[in-house]
């Protein structure tokens, strides 16, 4: 097995070492320490990381590639599998070569359209049974509710018991806290009397819990969200996509913030000439439309890539790259709204005494700058960076849908609805598809949002004590 590190494998890593980096310094510092626990208090900011860090979970594991080794060669040099295969790949592996001829319904165990064969010797045209799908049903008609019904239950079972086991261990955590008093912290539990919103995040992970479980158990039998044009599962596709949701999210974001505090602080501090020049660069960038910019950027790395075949082993590789650089454009281009927020906040906190002060008594421009301007400026910042988040989501859905998003190999949720386009025209209706991607993609929006308003109301002064 050889690791693989893609481009963007590596940004989630490196963004996962930061997180923990910061939540060191959120412990040494006692004013951050406090917004970050008042957003926790709130059970919507609470359940919102809950089912952010649940998705996260699942674009770390789509995150570790690897390739396998093939058998030497006669030259008796080590060859290496052209797949890249990630551990979530692994784990939706029995999903992934489950495959249909084409369409089917979700949890249906016939295809979706009539088609011409032979049954008993006699050519008849009919709905075909499934490769996969309720294959192993004697008596489909008959047995199938009973059978679906069962696996349900069995998968919520196991999920009702996995999630018991961590009610059980929050109850022992809290009772530790309260120095052996579990039946008080059981008490504190039911009532939601807790410091943190325990009671609401239980109340959502059984929810999740349920829900992986029934997934799960219905998967061995069934295709839970249908398959595509190709016959592949429509669940791996929409929690393929999740990574790439993910990314551009983040990476798109950690692209605008560098360029907006530079720019704007400069911009706002030193004014003159420097401002005037910033203000040209910005307003020009946001005077050209940013489908056509992007669209331009994106073509031009297409033909650097396939003009150059040998920069990349496995298309995978290639996809990445696309990946990645669309993170940037997008990131470019989307810096203007941010740096004037930035420069106006800096306009401001420019003309305030103790900034004046320091400027009289000769404290160097950098020492203002990093000492007292950008102090004031981060809760805006952050607030603005956190609700970009999932804006930067829906932009890729919506560059994809029009052709100049990721690569059409590359599982996303822009890909799945520019597939859905066709779909929705056929008659009957394929609507699984859209559905899919609709419901992961609601959900990861959402949960930014709401998350967004408790850092909000949490870092801004002027709401923190109606928060």
């Amino acid at each position: 097995m050889k690791p693989v590190i893609l481009l963007t494998d590596g940004f989630v890593l490196a963004l996962l070492v930061a997180g923990l980096v910061y939540g060191l310094h959120v412990r040494r510092q006692p004013q951050l320490a406090a917004n970050w626990r008042l957003t926790l208090q709130r059970p919507a900011a609470a359940v919102s990381a809950l089912i952010l860090g649940a998705f996260l979970v699942v674009a770390v594991a789509d995150s570790l590639h690897w390739r396998v080794a093939l058998p030497a060669t006669p030259a008796g040099q080590q060859a290496w599998s052209p797949e890249t295969t990630s551990a979530l790949d692994a784990l939706l592996g029995p999903l992934a070569v489950t495959r249909e001829r084409t369409y089917s319904s979700p949890l249906a165990y016939q295809g979706f359209r009539k088609e011409s064969f032979e049954r008993d010797g006699k050519p008849v045209r009919d709905y075909p049974r499934l490769k996969f799908g309720g294959a192993h049903l004697q008596d489909p008609a008959r047995d199938w509710a009973d059978d679906v019904a069962r696996l349900a239950w069995r998968g919520a079972a196991w999920g009702a018991i996995g999630w018991s086991v961590l009610a059980a261990l929050s109850v022992l955590v809290l009772g530790l806290r309260r120095a052996g008093s579990f039946r008080r912290a059981f008490a504190d539990l039911m009532r939601g009397t807790t410091r943190y919103p325990v009671r609401s995040m239980l109340i959502v992970s059984a929810v999740l819990a349920l829900a992986l479980g029934t997934a799960a158990s219905l998967s061995t039998a069934y295709h839970v969200f249908g398959t595509d044009r190709v016959g592949a599962s429509v669940l791996v596709a929409a929690l393929k996509s999740v990574r790439t949701a993910l990314v551009i999210g983040a990476l798109t974001t950690l692209v605008v913030l560098p360029l907006a505090l530079a720019l704007g602080v400069a911009a706002g501090y030193f004014r003159g000439w420097v401002d005037e020049v910033i203000q040209y660069v910005y307003t020009l960038l946001a005077s050209i439309p940013d489908v056509l910019l992007i669209a331009a950027a994106v073509l031009l790395l297409q033909v650097k890539i396939d003009s150059n075949p040998g920069l990349f082993e496995t298309s995978l590789e290639r996809a990445d790259a696309r990946l990645f650089f669309l993170c940037l454009i997008l990131g470019v281009t989307s810096f203007t709204g941010l740096c004037r927020l930035v420069r106006g906040e800096t306009m401001k906190l420019r003309e305030l005494e103790y900034i004046q002060a320091a400027q009289a008594f000769g404290v160097p421009a950098a020492r203002i700058l990093l000492r007292h301007i950008l102090p004031n400026i981060v809760p805006i910042v952050l607030i603005s960076t956190v609700m970009q988040f999932s804006a930067f989501v829906l932009a890729e859905a919506v560059l994809s849908y029009v052709g100049v998003g990721v690569d059409p190999k590359t599982a996303s949720f822009g890909v799945m609805i520019n597939t859905a386009r066709l779909e929705l025209a056929a008659t009957p209706v394929i609507w699984w598809t859209l559905a899919a991607a609709f419901s992961f993609m609601f959900l990861i929006v959402l949960a930014a949002n709401l998350f967004a308003d408790a850092v909000r109301d949490a870092f801004d002064p002027r709401t923190r004590l109606r928060s």
